[in-house]
């Protein structure tokens, strides 16, 4: 019985397997050689080491560049997973018209990243100027795109935004994941709702905050079509 499970088993999984080689393993390893030659087409690619990547760590603004992606990643992965966990914490409880807000919240991620560039680029350059302009607020008359350091807040804003829903789905399945009994048992037992949540609750969500936090390092790094 457990030989025929296996076998079965094996044939199920075949497919995926096959396309997981062809879609991903195969031109991972094939741009980890293409990186080290000096090429024009796949089939015309000559060997030349170390000689790429040495060229773009000498490059200065290759060098900024990949400092501003860090930065950009790090500050997102915070505040990302941050909203996120909380978003999820209000509305993994029993209240009323909870659905429509995951659903709403959720509803920027199914946006692609040329239409919400647009949508904010206007949002960024009109809307905004438009209130500063109406209520007297200075800072708000001005662009955020017209400078390096509020294009780079714009920028943020826009990907937690996008993404935060995402996540809060995940962190809604780990609050859900956590057995009823246990949050009982911490009830009778004298714990705060604070103190469950860190002691209890937190602990037990790990594969959401790891699945959560790769997912915002690979996006954020993957971000191009919003800027």
């Amino acid at each position: 019985m457990e030989k025929a499970f296996k076998k079965r088993f094996v044939i199920l999984m075949l497919p995926t397997l096959i396309a997981f080689i062809i879609a991903f393993i195969i031109p991972f390893v094939l741009g980890i050689y293409l990186s080290f030659t000096k090429f024009t087409t796949v089939t015309d690619a000559q060997w030349i080491g170390l000689s790429n990547y040495i060229v773009a760590f000498r490059d200065k603004d290759f060098l900024a560049s990949l400092l501003f992606t860090v930065k950009f990643v790090l500050v997102n992965l915070v505040t990302i997973n941050l909203i996120a966990f909380m978003l999820a914490y209000v509305l993994s409880r029993k209240l009323r018209g909870t659905n429509i807000f995951r659903t709403v919240i959720f509803m920027p991620n199914l946006l692609g990243g040329l239409a919400l560039g647009y949508i904010w680029q206007f949002v960024f350059n009109k809307v905004i100027v438009y209130f500063g302009d109406a209520l007297n607020v200075t800072v708000l008359q001005k662009s955020m795109l017209s400078g390096s350091a509020s294009a780079f807040a714009a920028l943020v804003l826009v990907t937690i935004w996008q993404f935060s829903g995402y996540m809060m789905l995940i962190y809604v399945a780990g609050f859900m994941s956590v057995p009823k009994s246990l949050k009982e048992a911490a009830q009778i037992d004298g714990c705060t709702s604070f103190q469950a949540t860190v002691n209890i609750i937190i602990p037990l969500m790990r594969a959401s905050f790891v699945q959560c936090l790769f997912l915002t390092i690979t996006r954020c790094f993957m971000v191009y079509d919003v800027n």
